[in-house]
């Protein structure tokens, strides 16, 4: 106890003693606010919670999601065997359900990394650069962000064909623009800033000042809207997967479980029902995540 208590008064020190100590404090006071905020840990918990489900699959899922029992079709919530009921094909939904979580982390593991990426790239040259780069680069941005996203993933992947990995290359191209645009304005700020000149004068090239000075005061901002764009990515994935242009039978993918069970919407409603709670919950959660870690990275915004 007296060590834990030595830690926290090291941690929470208003006088670190190195750059080191100073990013590990501001870690710590940063997830102390970000624990406060009650939604935001419920919010990470959920998420915690899908990641587990995901990665234990195998032992969590009572049945094959795959295995097809047309005896067994359509058995309701809780019947013998199946706590969640069938689909048409007899298949076990809260199997589909569990092994559908590593598609859907998946899909938003992948269009986090690249959406943001190409974003912090296009933004940051085109504001650090200025002149003809910049106007080329936000009139391509402006010309993406006049279509509706959805629209544009479905003519992405109408062109690419339909499957997971062109799902995700669709959602990322249709994603990136509004992070470019937050890159460009933040690096817009910094680059009139007075040690960026400094950094300037002491022979320091354009791709080091981006990179190494530009690029870190940016990530905050692109985190935020990363994890509120989360929910978008996943209704995205699941529309696509509604439409039959996303991940293809026999994947259990929670948009395609909803296409599926449209049919029986009347007479079988849970068939299309627990996979749509599946996406609110876990588009809920991203939502939730995202204004906690707006209120601990950017205190301003979230003041307002």
């Amino acid at each position: 106890m007296a060590q834990a208590q030595t830690w926290r008064a090291w941690l929470l020190t208003d006088t670190p003693t190195s750059r080191r100590h100073a990013k590990l404090s501001a870690l710590y006071q940063g997830w102390l606010s970000f624990r406060g905020n009650t939604m935001a840990m419920v919010g990470l918990w959920i998420l915690i919670l899908l990641g587990v489900i995901a990665l234990a699959a195998p032992l969590l899922a009572p049945h094959d999601p795959f295995a097809q029992e047309l005896g067994n079709r359509l058995q309701p919530l809780w019947s013998e065997g199946h706590v969640l009921g069938t689909d048409s094909l007899g298949r076990d939904i809260l199997s589909r359900l569990i092994y559908g979580s590593r598609i859907t982390l998946y899909i938003v593991g992948l269009v986090a990394l690249i959406a943001p990426i190409t974003g912090l790239l296009v933004g940051t040259v085109a504001g650090y650069v200025g002149g003809w780069t910049d106007q080329i680069l936000m009139r391509i941005t402006d010309i993406f962000l006049a279509f509706p996203r959805l629209v544009l993933a479905l003519a992405f992947v109408a062109a690419l064909g339909a499957g997971i990995e062109n799902a995700v290359l669709a959602i990322s191209l249709t994603a990136w623009p509004p992070y470019a645009r937050i890159a460009r304005a933040e690096t817009l700020t910094i680059r009139s800033s007075d040690y960026i000149s400094a950094i300037q004068l002491q022979g320091a090239g354009a791709l080091r000042i981006i990179t190494k000075h530009i690029w870190p005061l940016c990530i905050s901002s692109l985190i935020v809207r990363v994890t509120l764009d989360m929910a978008g990515i996943i209704l995205a994935a699941a529309g696509l997967g509604f439409l039959g242009l996303g991940a293809q039978p026999p994947s259990p993918e929670w948009g395609a479980m909803i296409s599926e069970g449209r049919r029986f919407i009347l007479d079988h409603w849970w068939v299309a029902t627990v996979p749509g709670m599946a996406i609110f919950t876990v588009s809920l959660a991203f939502n939730l995540l995202g204004d906690g870690l707006r209120d601990v990275l950017d205190p301003k915004d979230g003041d307002k």
